[in-house]
């Protein structure tokens, strides 16, 4: 597959940026359903939102869900899920009438050449986020112009500026929930009944790969039971998709 030069995703990128700054101007001060509404008539088709059906997933889904149901929702199967993630994955589908989850996820090859072990997680977590996360989602998002996160302000002091929209790439991200804190997303969870991830009342206030979580105690940071003792606190699909495209990286 040809990869794009650098001159090409320098384009696309300065053009997303200009996106971002008119989108940031137009929408300012509109609250998450704002946004969410605001995101579905500009990009129409060209939208997508990504999900990790995650402790805080339902929020954003319910948001989505309420404004249009057909909205494609990209979830990424690392094939390193919790079973218990799997299963609320299928209950909140059900539940919310989402009717385009698009499940994605490593290429089984590239897994079976580079991990044929299973303990990549283990020996060079970044690369293998990479390998069974990033470049799956850019994949994913190769149709779409903007997709709608769930980035938090509160979540760790690393997310504590994230805005409301910005360029990823050549997407423009959309943040509805930037600002939005515990207090904010449990309010709303109790106000519209929704379901909560099982995992959650077993101590993991943060949920990614049965691999590289571990329940959190009393007094920790939420997403201090995410790579615990390896100095991570990304994946990667939220540092820089665009990345990707300039040195191919197997996608």
């Amino acid at each position: 597959m040809q990869v794009a030069s650098t001159a090409t995703v320098a384009d696309a990128e300065g053009e997303t940026a200009r996106l971002v700054e008119r989108f940031a101007v137009d929408h300012a001060g509109k609250d998450a359903a704002s946004l969410v509404r605001a995101s579905i008539d500009q990009f129409g088709e060209r939208l997508a939102v990504v999900s990790s059906f995650g402790a805080e997933s339902a929020v954003l889904l319910h948001l989505v869900a309420a404004a249009d149901p057909t909205i494609p929702v990209v979830f990424i199967d690392t094939r390193r899920h919790f079973e218990e993630t799997l299963a609320y994955r299928d209950r909140l589908i059900a539940h919310l009438g989402l009717t385009e989850v698009r499940v994605v996820g490593p290429n089984p090859l590239r897994v079976l050449n580079e991990d044929p072990e299973q303990d990549l997680f283990g020996r060079d977590p970044d690369r293998c986020c990479r390998m069974r996360k990033s470049e799956p989602l850019l994949r994913a998002l190769r149709p779409f112009d903007a997709w709608i996160s769930g980035r938090k302000r509160h979540q760790t002091e690393s997310r504590a500026n994230v805005p409301f929209a910005e360029a990823d790439g050549r997407h423009l991200k959309v943040n509805p929930l930037a600002a939005w804190g515990k207090e904010d997303l449990d309010a709303y969870m109790q106000t519209h009944r929704l379901p909560a991830h099982p995992l959650v009342a077993l101590g993991f206030p943060s949920i990614g790969c049965y691999s590289c979580t571990s329940r959190v105690g009393v007094g920790e940071d939420p997403r201090s039971g995410r790579w615990r003792g390896r100095g991570k606190t990304e994946c990667g699909i939220h540092l820089g998709l665009g990345e990707l495209l300039i040195d191919g990286g197997g996608i």
